[in-house]
Order: structure tokens, then C-alpha cells, then sequence
């Protein structure tokens, strides 16, 4: 039915090296652009929110500039991961905040480019700056040990990547942050978000991709979990959600509905934008028609869809 694995990389054969004259030819393949074949949470909401941005970011790939607040979010994340290595009575707040320049530092060394976020006029590294970033990365850590102990908490997994295919063929995918399995066998699915806890008339939304990590779960491995817990560190709040079979089976329609819609786009190039008050932090406003701007060419085959009969 599916697969767990530990690494969000696809799996792939051994690396051959290629014949004289064909290298170019097999860079240019691995940059072609491709119809998607899979989904995740946050593309689903991409998609939910406007087609165009889902297309930007999924088909043509345009680049986006990193966000202090995104880029925060990795570290935290790394360090309540990273936490978990240490026996029970030595994961203090202490210990934790002290994780945050390390991981800071480890992740600037992958994506060279995040400098940039805190550059001064000249060029050079705006050193307040950083560590007032940094000081914000450390009370979110700290706060986390208001909401729970992990000294009393032994994950089955972390930063689990999780893959399964449908009946339909739809393939879902994503990474959980935290999995805990109850000695009576209850599954638990813990994710942390940085921000502040949504309204109560948004909560719905913000429960779509644990639902979706749950359908995962339960098709991968027969149960349904037990329960779905959103930490928000941005507020201190506690979002928790008993799925049942049913529910999951709720979001299984709706995802191949959705997975419809993209295909029937993908094939037709009709990815339309739908604006909301969210397009004002939009990366690509200049090449969305809602702000005057032309989408780049359309990289894939073009089927038009068929029309109407009349009555």
C-alpha cells in the first residue's frame, strides 16, 4: 500500500555517469519540468488557496526569498528534534535554547544564501539584528516546556517522512514532526507551528494537514490515530482532534477531488489566481495577472478541455 521512510528524499537507482557529449542532455532532462505526480499538505493548501500559486510554485519552480519568520521556524523545529538525542532528565530549557545558534549555524551552512536575511547596508552581517532573531528562536524553544515535558515523552519517531498511493493512484506524502505510541499501541500526531493558534472558526483549516498525515497513517499502517495535537508556540495554546475512520475517509474524497482539479489544470494550463488578503506577502506578484503581471510560458503540453454540448 505504501512506505515509511526516513528521509524526504525520492528514492532513486544508482548514479551512472554518462556517456561523452551526453551530460548537458541529461542536465537539461532533470531540469524539464514534469506534471505532478504526488501530493502533500502544503501544496493542498496551496492549491485550496489559488491555483496560480500552486502552479508557480510546483510547475515552473519560480524562486522565492526567505522569510526570517520561515527560516526561525526550521530552527525551532530542529531543536525540539534534535532535543529528543539527549536522555530524559537533560532535555531542560536550558539545554534547548542553548541548541538554537548551533542549529542557526548548521542550517546557514546548507542554504548559504539565508545570510542575506540579516545583511546590513554594506554588505556586511547586521549583528543586533541577528541576535534579536535568534533571542525570539530562543523564547519560542522555551515556551514549548510550558506546554509539554519532554522528560516524560519517548517519540516513536521524528521528522518521519511518510508516503502512500491510493487505489485511485494518488500518491500522498509528507513529514510528520513528532509520532508518540501509547504502550496500549494509540498513535498520537504531533506537529509544532511557530505562529499564534488560529480563531476558532479557522480551526477546521488548520486540522486539514493532520487530518491528511492521519489518512496517511492509517493507510500505511491499519489504525486510525488516536488522537492529532497542534503545539502553537507563537501563543501557548494546545490544539488537539480525536479523528475517526470516518473523518479520514471525509478527507480521502476531498483530496481526490482536489487531485481532479489539478489534473484537469494541468493538462488545460487554466491555472487560475483567486485573490484574497494573503496576496499582499505573495512572492510572485509580478508575474500574477492580478497585479498587472504576466505568468512565465506554460512549460507543460497543452490538452484543451472539451467542450459543453448544448442542450
Amino acid at each position: 500500500m505504501g512506505t515509511v521512510t526516513g528521509s524526504a528524499e525520492e528514492p532513486s537507482a544508482s548514479p551512472s555517469v554518462p556517456a561523452a557529449g551526453q551530460e548537458s542532455a541529461a542536465s537539461a532532462a532533470a531540469e524539464r519540468p514534469e506534471a505532478p505526480s504526488s501530493l502533500s499538505p502544503s501544496r493542498a493548501a496551496d492549491f485550496m488557496r489559488c491555483p496560480l500559486l500552486y502552479r508557480f510554485r510546483v510547475i515552473d519552480r519560480l524562486p522565492e526569498q526567505p522569510s526570517a519568520a520561515a527560516t526561525r521556524g526550521t530552527v525551532v523545529h530542529a531543536v525540539l528534534e534534535r532535543l529528543f538525542d539527549a536522555p530524559a532528565a537533560e532535555r531542560t530549557a536550558p539545554r534547548a535554547r542553548a541548541l538554537v545558534p548551533g542549529e542557526w549555524e548548521r542550517l546557514l551552512a546548507a542554504k548559504p544564501e539565508l545570510a542575506e536575511l540579516f545583511a546590513d547596508e554594506t554588505g556586511g552581517q547586521d549583528a543586533e539584528r541577528l541576535a534579536g532573531w535568534l533571542a525570539d528562536a530562543e523564547r519560542l524553544v522555551e515556551r514549548w516546556f510550558t506546554l509539554e515535558d519532554p522528560t516524560r515523552l519517548e517519540p516513536a519517531e521524528r521528522e518521519l517522512f511518510v508516503e502512500t498511493e491510493l487505489e485511485s493512484g494518488l500518491r500522498l506524502r509528507g513529514i510528520i514532526d513528532r509520532v508518540d505510541v501509547a504502550p496500549t499501541g494509540e498513535v498520537r500526531i504531533v506537529d509544532y507551528k511557530t505562529g499564534k493558534a488560529p480563531a476558532p472558526q479557522y480551526a477546521s483549516d488548520a486540522l486539514f494537514q493532520m487530518k491528511f498525515y492521519a489518512l496517511v497513517l492509517w493507510r500505511l499502517r491499519g489504525t486510525v490515530p488516536r488522537r492529532l495535537q497542534l503545539v502553537y508556540l507563537g501563543s501557548g495554546d494546545v490544539l488537539t482532534y480525536d479523528p475517526r475512520e470516518a473523518d479520514l475517509r471525509g478527507v480521502e474524497r476531498k483530496l481526490l477531488a482536489l487531485w481532479e482539479a489539478i489534473r484537469l489544470a494541468t493538462t488545460t494550463g487554466d491555472w487560475r489566481p483567486r485573490p484574497t488578503r494573503l496576496c499582499g506577502w505573495c512572492d510572485h506578484q509580478a508575474h500574477c495577472p492580478e497585479f498587472g503581471g504576466t505568468p512565465p510560458p506554460y512549460p507543460l503540453p497543452i490538452i484543451p478541455a472539451p467542450a459543453r454540448a448544448r442542450d
